[in-house]
């Protein structure tokens, strides 16, 4: 019997981003708390960019699109935002976007199934994805969910599962 495998992958779906995105622009427009600040969000191809006039304001509205990607069914971990910081007579806070498995994470995920996972389950760095393979798909489901358990700190999708 050939062996089965699956693939692991941190994928954006670039289109619920901006859904997420104008959800929150549009929140930011209506809500009153929100009159007369400045607050704005606008997104680039790898970033959002949220500014507002005060240090708190920016923080809240990063709050909003927060909320607006888990009601998308985005996960936070594709969301790296840093620390506001003033620019001019607004506070802005830049949240890049992160797509993909560096190699440092693929070694540590390597070495969890390599260390906790069934002694059956091989797996290989491909580029930014890991490629887990066995003969036992019941193994394979083991390792699905020994990686859904792990702490990292990107989002991880299941693919190409045969």
């Amino acid at each position: 019997m050939a062996d089965s495998s699956f693939d692991v992958v941190s994928k954006i779906d670039h289109m619920e981003v901006e859904n997420a995105t104008n959800q929150a622009r549009k929140e930011l427009e209506q809500r009153y708390d929100f009159k007369g600040v400045g607050a704005e969000i606008t997104l680039s191809k790898e970033q959002i960019l949220v500014k507002a006039n005060s240090e708190e304001r920016a923080l809240a509205a990063l709050d909003v699109l927060q909320s607006k990607f888990v009601k998308r069914g985005l996960s936070l971990k594709c969301l790296d935002a840093g620390e506001p910081y003033a620019s001019g007579k607004e506070y802005r806070i830049e949240a890049k976007l992160k797509e993909g498995i560096d190699q440092k994470t693929a070694k540590e995920l390597n070495k969890l199934i390599r260390d906790e996972g069934p002694k059956s389950v091989k797996s290989q760095i491909q580029g930014d994805e890991l490629r887990v393979s066995s003969k036992s798909r019941d193994d394979l489901q083991a390792t699905i969910a020994l990686l859904k358990e792990a702490d990292v700190e990107v989002a991880l999708q299941f693919v190409n599962f045969r």
